[in-house]
């Protein structure tokens, strides 16, 4: 661990700068990490879709967040730990409330239903039912007795919270509402649409008291500041602020490069936070309106943005899939450029290990220059995410495997594309060549291995005999036969001459990577090594995959079996690559990291510890 903060720390940082000196000798060449110190405090991952909603409890310990994955999520903000999951929607959850006192919670779907939950229990109380479209959004009023939610409709619907009973239905917009909050004192509500204007009510009696007119767009989000004299608006890369009682503009915020998704005051009303998707959060000085902050780091389009009730934490989410949680004093992130555009599925080394090549979501192969990081090649072709890749064994041709059911040949060199190989029915998920070059095998979604004349392009066998998904396949050192892993929990032995099934061994886990010793006689995977010269016993012996290994949570670089390198989330890898001392992963964020060890100093206190 104490290694690690420093391996990983920016390069300007103090902890690096104090502590460089006592950092592992063990490592040969360390990662590239970030000049700066993030403003992110945590990054919470759990969601499988993106996130679209946040809300802080009212005393700042729990978070909620609403998914495209029809779930709610409750957060510890301190720990970052996942409390609760809330489950019910029916359809994607557009948002997410606390009622004041911060012991119920809200959500809007576009099921068409509000649901009131238990914060604590996560038990649901009450499914509100009337809106006969998505609903985008709710709130509480102030004092927790009412809930007013807002609909693709057209709507805006207040509702008693404790009963459920529908109270008032606002008509009058004339396309969606996408937003609404009640002031300060809960005597009035703000609601923004798609008809471009903002209107206010009176909470009370639902009479409509003003119509803000002014933006050319959809308004995305609105606010009250704390005192309730002003009103925030988000639109195309925009922040209006209006005078709450006279209803006159006041000022325009300018600055973002695309839409602004969401506005909020801070709790002193000192500070205006926008999210945007050209992937920034911004911080405003709200009484000069001066920028004051530019806050990088989201993939993708950042879709809300919350203050913490103390005003010293400022929240984010995006279509990357991440909560982000920053501190809303501090400076900005500086960039950190990347290759992919997307995640990094699979990286390989070149027989001469002087390249390195990279398949991603963003649907390329990359071939990068091992020594320097600099990218040499980037191949496009493929129509879906690219899941494999593999070098033939001269180095002079690479293979990739894709979700658009095909495998491609390419020439290392050149870049052009040489061979489609169509046939499988299903995403294909690996790929590797015969000791030779003249073969090559893939194995795919379609619970099939077929192998290919690496040349003409022509199918020669097709294996059939696995019940789920091939997740790793690999040639024996002459050639003569093939081993395939699959999620049905087997590995299979084949003769590629005849595709004759030879083996089934049952094992225990999951395993992506196959490779055969070099005398033929073990096989080893991600769990351990199988003796096929006993293959009665199905013997598993311990991990004999490579010296430099991940362990099973992925978080642990290992070294004879012992955990050497823990790795920060940030770099925790999808695929990863190991030739001789050099440790090579890929991640989510299109990140390639590279890791030389130095195996004589590891060598040297291993023996050490021994003793």
């Amino acid at each position: 661990m104490y290694a690690s903060a420093i391996v990983f720390s920016p390069m300007m940082s103090l902890i690096r700068e104090k502590f460089l000196s006592q950092g592992p000798t063990w490592i040969e060449s360390w990662p590239d990490v970030e000049k700066y110190w993030s403003p992110s405090i945590q990054t919470l991952e759990g969601h499988t879709g993106a996130t679209v909603s946040l809300a802080f409890s009212p005393d700042g310990q729990r978070l909620a967040s609403a998914s495209s994955d029809k779930t709610v999520q409750l957060w510890d903000t301190e720990t970052g730990a996942p409390q609760q999951t809330l489950e019910g929607h029916s359809n994607r959850v557009e948002a997410v409330t606390f009622s004041p006192d911060g012991r119920r919670l809200a959500s809007a779907s576009d099921d068409g239903t509000v649901r009131i939950w238990d914060a604590e229990t996560g038990a649901l109380q009450q499914t509100l039912k009337g809106h006969s479209n998505w609903v985008w959004a709710v709130t509480f009023s102030p004092d927790g007795r009412r809930l007013a939610s807002a609909s693709g409709g057209g709507t805006i619907r207040i509702w008693d919270s404790k009963t459920g009973d529908l109270q008032q239905t606002l008509k009058g917009h004339g396309d969606w509402v996408l937003a609404v909050t009640f002031s300060p004192d809960g005597r009035r509500l703000a609601s923004a649409s798609d008809d471009r204007t903002v209107r206010l009510w009176d909470a009370e009696t639902g009479s409509l008291q003003q119509t803000l007119k002014g933006h050319s767009y959809s308004i995305n989000s609105v606010a009250f500041s704390p005192n309730g004299r002003q009103i925030a608006s988000a639109t195309d890369k925009t922040i209006q602020i209006w005078d709450a009682e006279s209803g006159a503009p006041q000022l325009t915020l300018k600055g973002h490069s695309y839409s602004v998704n969401s506005v909020t005051f801070s709790p002193d009303g000192r500070q205006i936070a926008s999210a945007s998707e050209d992937k920034t959060v911004r911080l405003w000085d709200a009484e000069t309106r001066a920028p004051q902050q530019t806050l990088k780091g989201h993939s993708s389009y950042v879709r809300a943005v919350v203050f913490s009730p103390n005003r010293r934490l400022l929240t984010s989410d995006s279509d990357d899939r991440t909560v982000r949680i920053w501190d809303a004093e501090t400076g900005a992130l500086q960039q950190t450029l990347k290759g992919h555009a997307d995640w990094v599925w699979d990286v390989t080394f070149s027989p001469d290990s002087r390249r390195l090549a990279s398949g991603s979501n963003d649907r390329t192969v990359r071939i990068w220059d091992v020594e320097t990081g600099d990218l040499q090649q980037t191949l496009e072709g493929h129509s879906n995410f690219v899941w494999a890749v593999m070098f033939s064994p001269d180095g002079r041709r690479l293979a990739s495997a894709s979700f658009d059911k095909t495998v491609q040949l390419w020439d290392a060199e050149t870049r052009a594309l040489q061979q489609t190989l169509k046939g499988h029915s299903n995403w294909v998920r690996v790929v590797t060549f015969s000791p030779d070059g003249r073969r090559l095998a893939s194995g795919s979604e379609d619970c099939t291995v077929r192998i290919w004349d690496s040349e003409a392009g022509g199918l020669q066998q097709t294996l059939k005999g696995h019940s789920d998904w091939v997740r790793a396949v690999t040639f024996s050192p002459d050639g003569r036969r093939l081993a395939s892993a699959s999620n049905d929990k087997t590995v299979r032995l084949w003769d590629v001459e005849t595709a004759a099934l030879q083996q089934t061994i049952l094992i225990e886990g999951d395993t992506y990577n196959l490779a055969f010793s070099n005398d033929g006689l073990h096989l080893t995977t991600d769990i351990g090594s199988i003796d096929l010269g006993s293959l009665s016993s199905s013997s598993i012996q311990a991990t004999t995959w490579s010296s430099f290994f991940l362990d099973k949570s992925r978080s642990w670089i290992t070294w004879k079996g012992y955990n050497i390198l823990w790795l920060p989330s940030e770099y925790w890898p999808t695929r990863q690559a190991v030739h001789d001392n050099l440790f090579v992963m890929g991640n989510a964020s299109g990140r390639i990291t590279r890791i030389r060890f130095k195996v004589e100093e590891l060598q040297r206190l291993w023996t050490r510890v021994q003793q």
